[in-house]
């Protein structure tokens, strides 16, 4: 199992690592699809539910509060979004920039740990 802390990432990385800003990782999430022939063979569907699977690997891993899990199930979710995007020919952060301006808007209430919003 993985280790993780929160200021350095995965403890086996060395320190000579640096953290990549957010269009590097991506670039290379891209070029890492397209050499496995997601992008060419893949669909929009498919990445769908990749992304559905990832999620509930999430869920999972909430469940029994396994920290390095969560955090390689957002990791791997972050990842099919990057690809989602890319198929789509949308910009992700153009896209999390629209909902953030729709978010800001809503009003809801909280039930049970949840934000609804309202209709």
């Amino acid at each position: 199992m993985k280790q993780y802390n929160i200021l350095g990432g995965i403890d086996n990385l060395t320190e000579k690592t640096k953290m990549k800003n957010y269009k590097e990782l991506e670039k290379e999430v891209i070029k890492w699809a397209d050499n496995k022939g997601i992008l060419t063979n893949g669909t929009p569907e498919s990445q769908a539910n990749k992304t559905i699977e990832e999620a509930l690997e999430i869920y999972q891993a909430i469940k029994v509060n396994d920290k390095a899990e969560i955090i390689d199930g957002l990791g791997d979710v972050l990842v099919t979004i990057i690809i989602q995007a890319k198929l789509q020919n949308v910009d992700l952060l153009e896209c999390l920039q629209t909902a953030l301006n729709v978010i800001t808007k809503r009003t809801g209430y909280m039930k049970d740990g949840m934000f609804y919003k309202n209709e």
